[in-house]
């Protein structure tokens, strides 16, 4: 049917509404959109508080598994993964925040973008196949797992994130920062240091924090280097180490359920762990902001 005879305020009128049934149509499509990625969030949240809660208690967060049979706690497995986070967090901060700055202030064009394509094809590398690298480098020619290995591994995970959460925050410190900074006769080298890293290191922390979360809730590299241990390893990462995800996968495949139910109890932890760290990030960039 043609327009041609119909005034033209009807014509309008019918335009207006196709927009009007589209724009809904599309609402409705983006609201479902974004219902089907949140459910699944607030399902694994749900079940696992639900689970977990009732599972973690004083002996839990105290007591070391027992080398033989059922009880104990999960201390190890925590102590395990402070250490090894740590020692991680150790190798990873400096390594990827200094490589940031190296694509962000002194890389060609050529370089920085073979260095981001590299970080970019490290995110999402397998962690398994991290794993696998590091056995093969750090404990099959010692004939040992041990724990520095697996800090390595969730090291060389972390090192892409805080790699391109840098570049991107340096981008955002403001030219005329720099240029005041060369005016006085401050050297380059002195410039990144003392004024753009220090500027941009609010989000230099964000991403830090990003990359601990991540690192902490890793299980496949540490199976491959640190291995788990049901003994209480403090300080020696010369031997197996014990972590939260280590802990978490051994006692769920286990047919009790008191196993199990400590299985959940520590899987509440590590989830208590990242959404507390998400948390606070997302509240220090509020005060940022307002703030500013």
């Amino acid at each position: 049917m043609t327009t041609a005879g119909l005034p033209a305020r009807l014509v309008r009128s019918r335009e207006e509404g196709r927009r009007a049934r589209r724009d809904r149509l599309m609402r409705g499509l983006a609201m479902a959109a974004a219902f089907v990625g949140v459910v699944p969030l607030f399902a694994v949240l749900f079940f696992v508080t639900l689970n977990g809660l009732g599972a973690l208690d004083i002996d839990l967060l105290t007591r070391p598994p027992r080398a033989l049979g059922i009880g104990g706690g999960a201390s190890s497995a925590i102590l395990g993964s402070l250490q090894m986070v740590a020692l991680a967090a150790v190798i990873a901060v400096p390594a990827g925040v200094l490589a940031g700055a190296y694509v962000s202030e002194f890389a060609g064009s050529r370089a920085a973008a073979a260095v981001r394509f590299a970080a970019d094809v490290m995110v999402g590398i397998p962690s398994i196949l991290i794993g696998v690298f590091v056995f093969t480098m750090l404990v099959l020619p010692f004939r040992q797992f041990n724990a520095f290995a697996g800090s390595v591994a969730l090291a060389i995970i972390m090192v892409p994130v805080i790699l391109r959460t840098t570049e991107e925050v340096l981008r955002l410190v403001p030219r005329g920062l720099r240029e005041a900074s060369l005016a006085l006769g401050i050297p380059i080298w002195r410039t990144v240091l003392s004024v753009a890293l220090r500027t941009a290191l609010p989000g230099i922390l964000t991403g830090v924090m990003l990359a601990l979360a991540r690192a902490a809730g890793e299980t496949a590299p540490l199976l491959f280097t640190a291995l788990g241990s049901r003994l209480v390893n403090v300080g020696d990462f010369t031997r197996p180490m014990d972590a939260l995800p280590i802990f978490i996968y051994t006692n769920a495949r286990q047919p009790y359920p008191a196993l199990n139910e400590q299985a959940w109890g520590a899987a509440f932890l590590l989830l208590l762990f990242v959404l507390v760290t998400n948390v606070a990030l997302r509240g220090r960039a509020m005060l940022r902001t307002l703030s500013t």
